[in-house]
């Protein structure tokens, strides 16, 4: 299908319905998907992550996709491979003649490619860090907000990761915009809007099942593999609750309550990024969740088509 388009993204939040529509669509369209999950990037990290590859089977056809399970658990992607890994496969496929469809939740990640952020690896600086040694998290914290507002709440979970967040946000205040800027996409933005308690009873449905379908062993054998709690820990969600159980800090039914209730406020700042994404410029066309997959690939599908849905991004 012919399209002025260089990119379909489909986001939401999390237990919206994705994955679904956006397998069906590559099906039809004879493309493949770019994934924007940050933490399906991990191998080994199925059942926690959702990664839910069946849904990638469409009519009995494989759809392809790209940057899942790209890289062992225990390391920490971060931001810039997300950039890179993503034009490699968006180059190739668009080389191919592809209209490459993005989907996932990870607001950071899915802005990183829509507003074109800053393509470059940042060294370290050990003058600075030699200065912001010792100081409490709340000191850093209000550092790096000299330095720009925190949308992402993670550059501040440690004292670690927020001495590298102001590194990089006194590189990008010191340093001209970097001339290998990312490229100019023409993107259509589809965003899946599901009721709040809808959303909710899905989540804790899925959580339900996730655990059946051995949630609690699969952290158990990436604690086997050799991965420290800590590790795992720092992926959230599902791994820190579960590790939690396992290291019998949290009954079954602690682990569950709490895990719960994280998902639930995980998919609320989800929408209050996605929201945020439209404040700082980025048109997302909004459709019910709710509506039978044909009627919602017929309507993505006549926008393909339709300008007045250009999301224009920015390069530097």
């Amino acid at each position: 299908m012919a399209s002025d388009y260089d990119l379909l993204v489909i986001l939401g939040p999390t237990a919206s319905g994705k994955t679904t529509l956006a397998a069906a669509l590559a099906s039809e369209l004879g493309t493949e998907i770019i994934s924007a999950d940050s933490r399906q990037v991990y191998r080994h990290m199925d059942i926690g992550t959702g990664k839910d590859l069946s849904d990638y089977v469409v009519n009995g056809r494989q759809v392809p996709y790209h940057l899942i399970d790209i890289v062992e658990p225990g390391y920490k992607y971060n931001l810039f491979e997300y950039q890179r890994d993503f034009l490699a496969a968006y180059r190739d496929m668009r080389q191919r003649g592809l209209l490459p469809v993005v989907c996932g939740g990870t607001g950071l990640y899915l802005e990183a490619v829509l507003r074109g952020y800053r393509l470059e690896t940042v060294p370290q600086n050990p003058a600075l860090r030699a200065r912001l040694e010792g100081k409490s998290l709340e000191e850093l914290t209000a550092i790096l907000q000299t330095y720009k507002t925190l949308h992402n709440k993670t550059d501040v979970d440690t004292a670690q990761r927020a001495i590298r967040a102001i590194e990089i946000a006194d590189h990008y205040a010191t340093h001209p915009a970097s001339q290998t800027a990312f490229p100019r996409l023409k993107a259509l933005v589809i965003g899946l809007d599901i009721d709040r308690e809808l959303r909710r009873a899905k989540i804790s449905e899925r959580l339900r099942l996730r655990c059946a379908q051995g949630l609690v062993e699969e952290v158990k054998g990436l604690l086997d593999k050799g991965l420290t709690p800590e590790e795992l820990i720092y992926y959230g969600l599902e791994y820190k609750y579960v590790t939690l159980h396992v290291l019998g800090q949290l009954t079954v039914e602690e682990m569950f309550s709490q895990l719960e209730t994280a998902i639930h406020q995980f998919a609320k700042r989800q929408m209050t990024w996605f929201r945020g994404m439209e404040r700082r410029g980025t048109p997302i066309c909004w459709l019910d969740a709710t509506l039978p997959l044909q009627e919602k690939m017929a309507r993505i599908k006549e926008k393909l088509g339709d300008n007045a849905y250009l999301c224009p991004t920015q390069g530097y």
